[in-house]
């Protein structure tokens, strides 16, 4: 294994895989959320497979140099995006105080462990 430590990778390809699921339907706080940023309905389906693909990528990654690091990177920016999106529909409460900004945080640190 070429990442160490591994485990943050691992726990943030856990989340992308339970959001991925999350995302098929997608569960009712997840379709509330999407509303209240008006994310068109017509795009919902690429959630999952973006996410499906984010925690592969990671997975990868613990084998395959920089490939963990390049798919935080894009979490990163997903994550901002996602920001964007709150701030832009002014949903300022738990959905961007917790869900995107926390995931951000964690995606940051994942990130910045994988380029120490």
């Amino acid at each position: 294994m070429v990442v160490d430590p591994w485990w943050p990778v691992v726990l943030l390809a856990a989340i992308q895989v339970v959001d991925g699921v999350l995302c098929l339907g997608p569960v009712s706080f997840v379709a509330a959320c999407l509303d209240d940023v008006r994310f068109p309905r017509r795009f919902w389906w690429v959630l999952s497979p973006i996410k499906f693909a984010a925690a592969a990528g990671l997975l990868l990654g613990l084998w395959v140099p920089h490939l963990a690091l390049v798919t935080a990177c894009c979490l990163v920016a997903y994550f901002v995006a996602a920001i964007g999106g709150h701030l832009r529909a002014r949903d300022l409460g738990r959905n961007l105080a917790v869900n995107a900004l926390g995931m951000l945080v964690l995606c940051v640190a994942v990130a910045g462990t994988l380029a120490a």
